[in-house]
């Protein structure tokens, strides 16, 4: 059995003249969480739309689970489980009756779908509104209740569009918790569109940045700051007094140690690594005093802002651990969607 389970080749969708979705090839695998991440507008919803067999593309073609989205669309819906950002229940309905609703349209016996039901309900958070009227959830146990609906058919894939909106930073915290869990427990690959980069960052395995219906690059956090930051993948603050050229030149002596700059009685040093005790070991050894010292990573936030500042790879390159050749064209701004 393949470990890809979704696999887009050349994907592209135009409307009219406007180029949504840009000769986009991407694989997921399995047991994945996988975030899109880009701006609205950027082309996610409409590569899910096309990834679901909702919207044909223009051009190139779209596996999952090994059935081909356009020619299957049938196929591919009974495997994949899929929580809009707009969620749409019957009001009238509770909670429980909503998803052993959803579970009839799949064929499961309404036995088998009432047991299963309050299983979900439970584990998402919602034993003690299992018959409380939909209408009266609030806005986060809607989208609790929502990715109950989209497991109650045990998809192998689930594609979550922008789960957050609107919901409070604690139910914020608990929902992406609840996500990662059960990926790793069910198996579950996931698909994660959203814009909002530090809740992306906190629990997917890899990302691909999308721009303008380009995939601009994917890959761990770890490989894109790499590429984008050239190895200065560790930023050290220190605060140190006297700084002396030969304190300077001792630090570079470290080994991981790209560059350091100072700035008055601070200094920054760039680093491939977490070296700050060889750093502190350093300066009490050449007799100067360590007022303070702090490290920063690079996450998400500056690799998505180097890409609009223009500082980053050539527009169109893909990074998977390895740099390739720009292969996009220039296309104009999207639609939303």
């Amino acid at each position: 059995m393949s470990n890809e389970i979704i696999e887009i080749d050349q994907l592209t969708k135009k409307y009219d003249q406007t180029i949504a979705v840009d000769h986009l090839s991407l694989s997921i695998k399995r047991g994945e969480i996988f975030g899109l991440l880009g701006p609205n507008g950027a082309g996610k919803s409409t590569t899910i739309l096309m990834l679901l067999g909702l919207s044909e593309p223009t051009s190139g073609t779209v596996k999952v689970c090994g059935f081909n989205s356009t020619k299957e669309p049938i196929a591919v819906k009974k495997r994949v489980g899929y929580l809009p950002d707009d969620l749409g229940f019957y009001e009238s309905m509770t909670g429980l009756e909503n998803l052993v609703y959803t579970a009839a349209l799949n064929g499961i016996p309404k036995q088998e779908a009432t047991d299963r039901a309050l299983k979900l309900l439970e584990r998402v958070g919602l034993a003690d509104a299992t018959h409380k009227k939909a209408g009266k959830y609030s806005r986060g146990m809607r989208q609790r209740l929502g990715l109950a609906d989209v497991l109650i058919k045990n998809p192998d894939v689930i594609i979550l569009d922008e789960p957050t909106l609107g919901i409070d930073p604690e139910g914020v915290r608990e929902l992406l918790q609840l996500i990662k869990t059960l990926s790793k427990e069910e198996k579950i690959t996931v698909l994660l569109s959203s814009h909002h980069l530090h809740q992306v960052q906190q629990i997917c395995d890899r990302v691909g940045l999308f721009v303008n219906g380009k995939l601009l690059a994917v890959g761990e956090i770890h490989e894109l700051a790499t590429q984008l930051f050239l190895d200065k993948t560790t930023l050290i603050y220190v605060e140190t007094s006297p700084i002396s050229e030969e304190l300077i030149n001792q630090l570079k002596q470290i080994p991981s140690i790209i560059e350091v700059k100072q700035s008055n009685q601070r200094l920054e040093i760039y680093c491939n690594e977490n070296v700050t005790s060889q750093i502190a070991e350093t300066i009490l050894k050449a007799g100067a005093s360590l007022n303070h010292l702090s490290i920063k990573n690079y996450g998400l936030d500056e690799i998505y802002h180097r890409y609009f500042e223009g500082r980053g790879l050539n527009e169109g390159q893909y990074i998977d651990g390895q740099v390739k050749k720009n292969r996009f064209s220039v296309s104009p701004m999207e639609r939303k969607g």
